[in-house]
């Protein structure tokens, strides 16, 4: 089985950070978020992953092929001069993708399902698109994918045909499609997947399927959704077992309080509260205070008497003495506000 990862989106909601990486490259607690990915689809079952390019479109093909070699999955790569959307994306890989069913998994998400079940799921539905659904967040406004009793999507996002007795699911960003959904397709141009395609797929009375998954879900397109993701994962509200050694811990083991920390991290006698996340090569002055919630990148500097709390602080940043950082994204001089929800 094959899979796809969109990778061609700008992330302007994450700029400034989106000018150094795109979002699946994006470092996530020591490692770009691509691995944690790879290691959700290679756990399914996929034996090869392509991508699309088109923002930073060496940065993440550079990205990707280091994951994938590390991963031992063969990578295929297809550049858009001009963005296609989610459906046009997924349309320029179809000579990699058409010989079987296959995955398609957004990019810019922390996922760690276990997507056999769904696989089996679709297989045996005979669906066109098998949709992975979960409750709507709380507090969120993300369009609804409406389903029947019969688990049969009949509108996404207000299209498509409708029906009685409708009730609404998020979309998580992954679905497992088959091959006859390109026949919907258009010849070019940019489409959506969702709203285009699977419109048109319902309305030629094709099912399109929902499968509603419980497992821990974030879509880091924000820097407040990033750090309130980082600060699930150190404290322990996802589960990262079946990521194995794609797991953040792995190359950062628990130190003698509460954080991770790589081997070749410096952290002297500077106070640490955590959960916090130190990465490799970073350095703290011994006055430096660490409250909870703080990832501190590979290469970073922490100050003297600098303090640090609810922050992330990306790869090589320097953080200068004094300075007292409260829930922001640090990369280079740029601070990055990234308020949480209490």
């Amino acid at each position: 089985m094959k899979a796809m990862i969109l990778c061609a989106g700008l992330g302007t909601r994450l700029r400034p950070l989106t000018e150094r990486w795109p979002k699946p490259a994006l470092p996530f607690l020591g490692q770009p978020l691509l691995r944690y990915h790879l290691a959700v689809l290679k756990a399914a079952g996929v034996t090869a992953v392509g991508i699309n390019t088109h923002h930073l479109p060496e940065v993440m093909t550079d990205t990707a092929r280091a994951e994938c070699e590390r991963a031992r999955l063969p990578l295929h790569v297809v550049h858009e001069p001009v963005i296609q959307g989610t459906g046009g994306g997924i349309r320029g890989l179809r000579d990699f993708l058409s010989e079987d069913d296959f995955i398609v998994f957004n990019g810019d998400i922390l996922f760690p399902v276990d997507l056999r079940p769904v696989v089996e799921a679709h297989r045996k539905s005979g669906a066109a698109a098998t949709m992975v659904l979960m409750p709507m967040p709380e507090n969120e406004k993300y369009a609804a994918v409406e389903m029947d009793a019969e688990r049969q999507v009949r509108r996404i996002g207000g299209h498509g045909p409708g029906g009685t007795g409708l009730s609404p699911w998020h979309f998580t960003g992954v679905h497992v499609i088959s091959p006859r959904v390109f026949d919907f397709m258009s010849p070019s141009g940019p489409e959506d997947i969702n709203r285009d395609i699977y419109v048109r797929v319902m309305q030629a009375g094709l099912p399109v399927r929902g499968e509603v998954v419980q497992a821990y879900w974030s879509d880091l397109g924000t820097p407040s959704r990033y750090l309130a993701t980082v600060r699930d994962v150190l404290f322990g509200r996802v589960p990262l077992e079946g990521l194995g050694k794609a797991s953040p811990f792995v190359s950062a083991p628990r130190g003698q309080g509460n954080w991770w920390a790589h081997p070749e991290a410096r952290l002297g006698a500077a106070k640490v509260a955590g959960p916090a996340y130190f990465g490799a090569g970073c350095e703290l002055a011994d006055s430096a205070r660490v409250g909870s919630a703080v990832a501190v990148g590979e290469g970073a500097r922490i100050g003297d008497g600098a303090r640090l709390n609810r922050v992330a602080v990306f790869e090589d940043t320097e953080v200068a003495p004094g300075e007292e950082l409260v829930e922001v994204l640090a990369w280079g001089a740029h601070r990055v506000p990234a308020p949480l929800a209490p």
